[in-house]
């Protein structure tokens, strides 16, 4: 079993920032199984609505799923009340969904963590979702995954209240790539999206290459 756990864990690095007019979320793109990396190129920010994004860190089918589920249920829940989702509501029921996967019994952990970034009526919000299923709304950043570390030294670093978009941006970039020069279970790439009141945004992608020059 503890062989089979080993093989099952997953790295990444992924992290939110919060600007004077907007949020800005990155991640890198590789996947890992124990020793061996499994994939080179995911996409860790996934777009839920036109409203809501999130980043992804854990094990991949439950993360799967559980974004297929959270994707359904909001679809559902604007048509029945016909009313625009909250970020807080849409949050809230992805904990839930966290909390209930994580305390299955399973011969596979289901451990996620998601970062949910958006915006509503009511501005623009970032929540950090850890595996356990707590919930915590982010005022100035958060970082995700085995390069977390990593991450945390920049932005605990560089990062000020009010940065603007483009600000965060270029630190954003500059975190993801520390973490893979450092952590082996991230790499392969970057990608970074920014969400305003204008919506959700891929600005960055790059990918790294490895390969011998």
């Amino acid at each position: 079993m503890e062989n089979q756990q080993n093989e099952l864990k997953t790295g990444t690095t992924t992290l939110g920032i919060v600007c004077k007019d907007g949020l800005v979320i990155a991640a890198d793109k590789r996947v890992t199984s124990g020793y061996m990396i499994a994939a080179r190129g995911v996409d860790k920010i996934i777009k839920i609505n036109d409203d809501i994004a999130v980043t992804i860190a854990g094990t991949v089918s439950d993360i799967q799923l559980i974004s297929k589920i959270i994707r359904a249920e909001l679809k559902l829940k604007g048509i029945k009340t016909g009313k625009r989702v909250t970020i807080k509501e849409a949050a809230n029921l992805l904990a839930g969904i966290v909390y209930q996967n994580i305390r299955s019994f399973s011969m596979i952990p289901g451990i996620t963590h998601f970062i949910v970034a958006g915006r509503d009526n009511k501005g623009i919000h970032m929540y950090d979702l850890s595996p356990d299923g707590s919930i915590l709304e982010v005022d100035d950043f958060v970082s995700s995954g085995s390069g977390s570390t990593f991450v945390y030294g920049i932005l605990e670093d560089e990062y000020k209240k009010n940065i603007s978009i483009k600000e965060g941006v270029d630190l954003a970039k500059r975190a993801v790539f520390a973490a893979t020069k450092r952590d082996i279970a991230s790499g392969n790439g970057i990608d970074v999206a920014v969400i305003t009141e204008k919506g959700i945004e891929f600005v960055f992608h790059q990918w790294l290459d490895t390969k011998l020059g």
